[in-house]
């Protein structure tokens, strides 16, 4: 059986260590960390998303603004948003909830975030800087960044492994890849439009899992004793549950946790460590906001 990587567990004590920060911070200057999240619209996940992100700001002593417009506001008024919180002292990290309305350019608006404070890890620069070789970005986005801390907690190397990444999104696939890349593995992107597609993900040391297909990798797809990271976070019916429903990864735990050396759970594995990720930069952040102007 695989060793179940516990991404709560890992987060805990990351969070801990956060917490201790904040603490200082505040004994120091008398000041904390602030973390705005915009979020336009509502979608099916989002309210849950951005609660979860409330909540562990409060926990940490965060203080977080959630910045809340409606499906049909205009690109220019989320952009002047953007700018109020750049300008805005009590904020060191701005996270704009993706996706974004259609009739809104994602890029437009994330190019507006001050560099300082994208947590996120999604500025064009950010991201142009992770895909040149010998150009360090400010900071990883936050979805790679909690992978690498897990495989890393977890004694799992990268250097010379051969990692297929499944998916090619924005937000985990393409970055994912990315910074595979720069760990120094042999990376492979796999997608829809990918034939052969088991063999490919079969001949992985490192399988990044994010298709948003629920329990789409089956067990025999997986290379014995490799690492397998599942981003899946996807809505199954089950009438057993009081909501309804349950979440499944992208991933068949039950038959690859046979297989596989090391596994991340749905949920409790990568979405724990993703919003550990985010409150982690927010103070990073702060810190040198707040140490520079005092």
């Amino acid at each position: 059986m695989a060793t179940v990587i516990d991404g709560k567990a890992i987060s805990q004590t990351i969070r801990s260590q956060i917490a201790n920060e904040v603490r200082l911070l505040s004994q120091k200057y008398g000041k904390v960390p602030g973390l705005a999240v915009v979020a336009v619209g509502i979608t099916k996940d989002s309210p849950r998303y951005v609660e979860m992100k409330r909540k562990a700001c409060t926990e940490l002593g965060i203080k977080c603004l959630v910045v809340e417009l409606p499906e049909q506001v205009s690109e220019a008024e989320v952009i002047n948003q953007v700018h109020d919180l750049n300008a805005n002292p009590h904020v060191h990290g701005i996270l704009i909830q993706l996706p974004l309305p259609k009739h809104i350019n994602e890029e437009n608006v994330l190019t507006e975030i001050s560099l300082e404070k994208d947590v996120d890890g999604f500025h064009s620069l950010n991201i142009g800087k992770l895909a040149m070789k010998g150009r360090e970005p400010l900071r990883l986005p936050c979805t790679p960044k909690a992978f690498l801390e897990l495989l890393e907690r977890s004694g799992v190397g990268i250097k010379g492994k051969r990692a297929v990444v499944v998916g090619r999104s924005n937000i985990v696939g393409l970055p994912a890849s990315l910074v595979l890349l720069k760990a120094d593995a042999t990376v492979t992107i796999v997608h829809s439009h990918t034939s052969q597609l088991e063999n490919i993900i079969r001949e992985a040391d490192i399988v990044i899992a994010a298709a948003g297909q629920p329990m789409m990798i089956k067990g025999s797809w997986i290379k014995p004793g490799a690492a397998v990271i599942d981003f899946g976070n996807n809505a199954v019916d089950d009438p057993t549950k009081k909501s309804g429903y349950r979440l499944v990864g992208d991933v068949d735990f039950e038959e690859a946790s046979k297989i596989a050396g090391w596994i991340t759970p749905v949920p409790g594995g990568v979405g724990p460590m993703t919003i550990t990720m985010l409150l982690k930069y927010t103070v990073e952040g702060a810190k040198r906001y707040i140490e520079k102007n005092n």
